[in-house]
């Protein structure tokens, strides 16, 4: 149904209005009648809206008004790193040398942009603590996926098949269990004990001969920094498997400590979150996977190689896995985070991790006030609350996060990790304003006071979307794709 502020296309269709006009006809027309069969020509004409440029202009322009970005509002999805995307990243993107070139094109025509990939894996090099890089993987799982990959080559190069599990922690991300399946392990969980870590003596029991790999984040998904990560890496190290990191949490740590220096032997990051890709509407994203020097034989060809200057692309490697995606990765996602990186500085990345973990305490420590903590030692970039309290009211976190959108914000990740009873996910980033740290707090600390003192306001949000509350498993598996009267 239109809005009557807001007329879908479909109203604003008046007959004998066009918004086009097409240049002279320069090649030979073509009679369909009798030049195509019967069956490709048309037989009524398409039912199109009929309307005005301005009509069009106006009705894209009002959807995209609707839509919710991290350049429109504060998006503390956590887990997601969802922090600004820096403009200069798109002017550089854009630059006629990036942009106009194709991947097609001999080396020798493409060698600044060869150079740039170059300079980009060495950086990540440094930042993570590995031997080498590859910028294949398209984004996050995918990454993972590769990094499991190599593993399991590198047991079978070994002639050790027998390695089929892979160890994920109960507050995994899903993807490390998915990942696992797809890569054909088997995974199996360890426990987090009682400050939301992984349980060392959990993890000696489940990990034995037939362990190909554990697969970890840290800090972890709670937003906790795993203290014990050099006992972990010896425990699966001495059993003969290796230690994955999952980097989607990177953004707490550049430049104070580095993945390699706490043993581990792969790494995938999220250019597209901690190096500010934008990675709105689904994508696109970069996963590049950072390997130790074990591991290094096994990398996706080709590899990107420099001598005397001019770089090339190495096919010649037998132990590859092989090429997991075509070209070489999401240049446009790459070129952003180059330029990123080389705008920051070491320096400056090191105060993103700071003002990072600053800004996600600060809200803590205000929000436990109303809401339950269960774990309440000091976070990292993000931390869960739980929900559990206003649960005993009759309100759920899921109507909390309806409830946020009333107040404009977009809710943070809820339900996640599995191990936080009505959990509620919170990332701020380094990139907000106290100012706009404080206003989430105080809407947050408003529904709660709402939860106490009048819960049918939140039990029913929300009220002020053009779209109220909707069965969201019925929208998900059967979505109305097409505009209907």
């Amino acid at each position: 149904m239109a809005n009557q502020d807001f007329p879908f296309i479909f109203e604003r269709s008046k007959e004998g209005r066009t918004s086009y006009s097409l240049p002279d006809l320069d090649v030979p027309e073509l009679d369909l009648e009798t030049e195509l069969d019967d069956m490709y020509i048309r037989k009524n004409a398409p039912e199109l809206p009929e309307v005005s440029e301005l009509d069009i202009m106006r009705h894209y322009t009002g959807l995209s008004n609707r839509n919710y970005g991290v350049d429109s509002g504060f998006y503390p999805l956590g887990s997601c790193t969802m922090k600004y995307n820096p403009k200069i990243n798109e002017d550089v993107a854009r630059l006629e040398g990036f942009s106009h070139i194709h991947p097609y094109q001999a080396p020798s025509t493409v060698q600044g942009a060869m150079e740039m990939l170059y300079d980009l894996q060495t950086s990540l090099k440094e930042i993570t603590g590995m031997y080498e890089v590859s910028l294949q993987s398209a984004a996050g799982a995918h990454g993972e996926w590769t990094a499991l990959m190599m593993i399991r080559s590198y047991h079978e190069a070994n002639g050790d098949f027998g390695r089929t599990k892979v160890i994920v922690p109960d507050s995994a991300h899903g993807t490390n269990p998915a990942s696992a399946a797809v890569a054909g392990f088997d995974a199996v969980t360890v426990r987090s004990n009682d400050q939301g870590l992984v349980d060392l003596e959990d993890l000696r029991r489940v990990v034995g001969s037939d362990t190909a790999a554990l697969m970890l984040t840290n800090p972890n998904t709670l937003g906790l920094f795993e203290t014990e990560i050099m006992e972990m890496a010896e425990i699966v190290h001495a059993a003969g498997g290796k230690l994955y990191y999952d980097g989607a949490n990177l953004n707490a740590i550049m430049g104070y400590t580095r993945p390699g220096d706490m043993g581990f032997d792969a790494v995938h990051l999220n250019l597209h979150k901690t190096f500010t890709g934008p990675h709105g509407g689904g994508g696109p994203g970069s996963g590049p996977v950072g390997v130790s020097k074990e591991l290094e034989p096994f990398l996706p060809k080709p590899v990107i190689t420099k001598e005397n200057d001019t770089f090339a692309f190495d096919n010649n490697r037998p132990q590859s896995i092989g090429r997991v995606k075509p070209y070489y990765g999401n240049f446009g996602i790459n070129l952003r985070a180059y330029t990123y990186i080389r705008t920051m500085g070491a320096e400056g990345l090191k105060k993103v991790s700071e003002y990072a973990v600053l800004n996600a305490n600060y809200m803590m420590r205000q929000l436990e006030k109303e809401y339950d903590l269960p774990y309440p030692q000091h976070c990292k970039h993000e931390f869960v609350l739980s929900g559990s309290k206003q649960k005993k009211l009759g309100v759920r976190t899921l109507d909390i996060a309806k409830r946020l959108l009333d107040f404009g914000y977009h809710p943070p990740t809820i339900y996640f990790p599995l191990n936080v009873e009505e959990g509620l996910m919170v990332e701020p980033t380094e990139t907000e304003s106290k100012e706009t740290l404080d206003g989430f707090i105080d809407t947050m600390l408003t529904i709660a006071d709402e939860v106490k003192n009048n819960p049918e306001i939140v039990q029913e949000a929300p009220h002020q979307t053009i779209v109220k509350r909707m069965d969201e498993t019925t929208a998900a598996r059967k979505p109305i794709l097409r505009y209907t009267k």
